[in-house]
């Protein structure tokens, strides 16, 4: 079942935690989203092959699949959107992404099946209006990817965060929101490793920092992992990411030097 994170009657925000099996599959567990406005339908970071068919079979429990109207992908990565062919298959949806990968992703698919259905997302970003609703593509760039936009529904005040807050657990841990100071500092170690090495910088982590500090939010919700409600944990996170030291602050020639 999908963790509900909003529901009036008519605006809905879905989360699917456990469609890839991270017992026996070596692949990382991945989150996928999906928006309903007034009977419009966006699906988020989709993901890949392997988890198309569990992901189809989840969402038709709520929404008809061939009504979805966007797709939108965080960034370029097969765990984000290497699906993107059986989509454009079997829906009449158009993919958003950014303008650095527009020319990259039809790669995934076949039969030039992506002519006119891919619009690449300028750097600044751009609004989407979902019915009486909007979502705003917000930069996230360098994080981790050169093209990177995160998602922010305005009705449900949720933001959809890519990498940024991810964390290494096991599916039914995504079941338990982060909601406090004390479960966010325990939550750290499951984290760290991840945006030390996957984020490029400290600085692109600050801009994005005060950027997001802008947005009023009642969730934050990564791509990989546990997700973060309410203003406190939040606001945990970004005081955390925001003094991070990470990607090339941390390297020095000694991660350059050829191994005989």
């Amino acid at each position: 079942m999908a963790i509900e994170l909003y529901n009036d009657g008519k605006h809905i925000c879905l989360l699917f935690n456990d469609l890839v099996d991270d017992e026996k599959s070596a692949a990382v567990q991945a989150n996928q989203f999906l928006v309903i406005s007034n009977g419009e339908g966006t699906l988020i970071d989709p993901a890949g092959n392997m988890t198309y068919n569990a992901l189809l079979m989840a969402m038709g429990r709520y929404f008809p699949y061939k009504k979805l109207k966007y797709i939108l992908a965080s960034h370029q990565d097969p765990d984000i959107v290497a699906s993107l062919n059986k989509w454009l298959f079997g829906t009449d949806a158009t993919l958003y992404v950014s303008s650095l990968w527009d020319r990259f992703v039809p790669h995934f698919t076949t039969q030039d099946r992506s002519v006119g259905r891919i619009v690449g997302v300028p750097d600044e970003g751009m609004v989407l209006q979902l019915n009486a609703s909007r979502m705003l593509i917000v930069p996230a760039h360098f994080l981790h990817s050169e093209g990177n936009f995160h998602f922010y529904d305005e009705k449900a005040k949720v933001l959809f965060s890519g990498d940024m807050g991810a964390s290494l657990v096991h599916h039914d841990q995504v079941n338990t929101p982060i909601t406090s100071v004390e479960a966010f500092k325990a939550h750290i170690p499951r984290m760290e490793g991840f945006h030390r090495r996957y984020m490029v910088s400290n600085k692109a982590c600050r801009l994005w920092a005060n950027m997001a500090r802008g947005l009023e939010m009642d969730y934050l919700v990564p791509q990989h992992g546990c997700y973060f409600k309410g203003k406190v944990a939040i606001h945990a996170f970004l005081d955390w990411i925001e003094k991070l030291e990470c990607g090339i602050d941390l390297f020095t020639q000694d991660n350059y030097r050829i191994s005989a």
